[in-house]
């Protein structure tokens, strides 16, 4: 690390840097053992698997992994952990609507995720299918985490201990929980969840304290019988706000993020972690994602964008560069954002290699770069935006192909081979994707007016004039000077643009029509001109 980097990292306004600092000030010193010997500072990121995992889920993960850097960065390289942990011991409320066999799943509420068949038949439990499904993308995009399992912890007993500390912190937590809920509410509240011997059940019923060194409670069992049980070794879990400080306290945990949603919860398992020895964590609140409609996303209800969604139309980086980008803002996420988010991470990735280090602090893909290490890439281009790519492949048509695709990128592209273009590669298939899903389908030029008609013969008698390896420089400024003729009643240029776009591409945006031109060709530009005229 270069001094210049690591002086400017002190000062960078960039969010992950200012969150980083707040873990520099909570170990002035860098974390240390009793032996003074540094230490990995724990960062946590949290999934409940009852429902699929979204992109919600994978942002925690990726936000969480930026600041990690941003740490490494402040500190000269003082050693990091990330741990992402399922609650997969938590009990099913419901049954999500977005998978198969819903019946099997409803059948089994109230027990323990990882102790519920897999309605997909692929797994050994709802839980274990879910966690796979998000270990898998965390693998494919190369995030370095460590998985750590709820049940696998309380079922081996690495929760015991800290399970114990519950029971003699028992009434300090009550304390502080039973203000916070209603009249109702607080006659049946317990820190612990017991399972049931009887059914297996996570069981929401009030319990006393037998012995807290042995771990023994009593309660109430769905018989009705009041029988004395251990909660240890599997046979018990906490409540929400309690498990997540006993989480806190009996990991390490330094560094946690969460959504807005969970703000109160924040607050009251800071407090708990207090009584049970530990303190909270570092974090940053974030706000939540919405859908189109602009409600808040789901996992049961499953109206957000999937992971495998967003990389059918999208690529991976335009994913991370999306999520970079003001964390404290509530943004929409749906399959029409993400055309402007790949073009706007190809931007800033171009400029990244002629910033001063300053502003590359500051530049989302330099932190995506470093997720999981130094990569190459600065200053790297995409020789056609994806705008322009989908304008093509609009006017091909739903039937068109990669191959045909790659033959038109050819008027425009040095070297048009996907083998020498992968990243624009993906993007076609990526483009193919979303035009056959979402653009074909609504796809509707309009007639031209009187003016723009006469516009538009213009501007084909201009094209007659020229070869097919006119310069999109050349071909634009054709376009600008029909444009700019008062003959043909346009007030301003946009107009003149906005007519191409709907009677030419049938959208109501486009690209750069010189580089339209030159890449869908000059011949093929006047057959477009020929129907909208017809």
């Amino acid at each position: 690390m270069t001094d210049a980097l690591h002086t400017a990292a002190q000062t960078s306004k960039a969010w992950p840097f200012e969150e980083a600092r707040k873990i520099v000030k909570r170990y002035p010193g860098g974390k240390r053992d009793a032996a003074g010997v540094l230490v990995p500072v724990l960062f946590e990121t949290g999934y409940g698997p009852s429902g699929l995992p979204h992109i919600g889920t994978f942002q925690e993960v990726l936000r969480t992994t930026f600041v990690r850097r941003a740490y490494e960065t402040l500190t000269g390289g003082h050693p990091t952990q990330l741990v992402a942990f399922s609650d997969d011991m938590d009990g099913l409320r419901k049954a999500p609507d977005n998978v198969p066999n819903k019946a099997l799943l409803e059948a089994h509420l109230g027990h323990p995720l990882s102790r519920i068949p897999d309605p997909f038949e692929k797994f050994e439990s709802f839980a274990h299918h879910n966690n796979a499904m998000l270990r898998a993308f965390l693998d494919q995009f190369e995030f370095d985490y460590e998985f750590v399992s709820a049940s696998d912890r309380y079922n081996a007993g690495g929760f015991d201990e800290a399970l114990k500390n519950v029971l003699r912190n028992y009434q300090g937590i009550m304390d502080i929980m039973l203000p916070t809920l209603r009249e109702e509410r607080r006659k049946t509240y317990s820190p612990v969840l017991p399972v049931s011997p009887t059914n297996g059940q996570v069981l929401q019923v009030p319990i006393e304290v037998v012995d807290a060194d042995a771990g023994i409670v009593r309660f109430e069992d769905v018989t009705g019988e009041t029988i004395e049980h251990s909660i240890l070794g599997g046979w018990s879990k906490l409540q929400w706000k309690v498990d997540w400080a006993m989480r806190w306290v009996a990991l390490g945990v330094d560094y946690e993020m969460c959504g807005k949603d969970l703000t109160d919860s924040v607050t009251q398992s800071g407090r708990i972690a207090k009584v049970l020895g530990g303190r909270r964590p570092e974090g940053l609140i974030y706000e939540l994602f919405l859908d189109e409609k602009g409600e808040k996303i789901s996992k049961s209800k499953g109206n957000g964008l999937t992971i495998e969604q967003w990389l059918d139309y999208g690529s991976e980086e335009s994913l991370g560069f999306y999520l970079f980008r003001e964390p404290k803002s509530a943004k929409s996420l749906h399959v029409g954002i993400i055309p402007r988010a790949v073009d706007e991470y190809w931007q800033f990735r171009e400029k990244l290699a002629e910033q001063p280090v300053e502003q590359q602090l500051g530049n989302p893909v330099w932190h995506l770069l470093r997720t999981n290490g130094e990569r190459a890439g600065a200053g790297e281009r995409l020789p056609v935006t994806y705008g322009l790519l989908l304008n093509l492949v609009g006017v091909l048509g739903a039937s068109a192909t990669r191959e045909q695709v790659w033959s038109y990128l050819g008027n425009y592209v040095e070297d048009a081979r996907p083998e020498a273009h992968p990243a624009l590669d993906v993007l076609v298939t990526c483009a193919l994707a979303y035009n056959r899903d979402f653009v074909a389908p609504t796809l509707q030029r309009r007639k031209p007016e009187a003016g723009e008609a006469l516009a538009l013969a213009a501007l084909d008698e201009a094209l007659a004039g020229m070869s097919d390896d006119a310069t999109a420089e050349e071909l634009q400024n054709i376009v600008y000077e029909i444009g700019k003729d008062p003959h043909y009643g346009f007030e301003a240029l946009r107009d003149w643009f906005k007519c191409l776009y709907e009677t030419l591409l049938g959208s109501a945006q486009g690209p750069r029509m010189g580089s339209f031109i030159a890449l869908y060709g000059v011949g093929n530009t006047r057959k477009l001109i020929a129907e909208a005229l017809d």
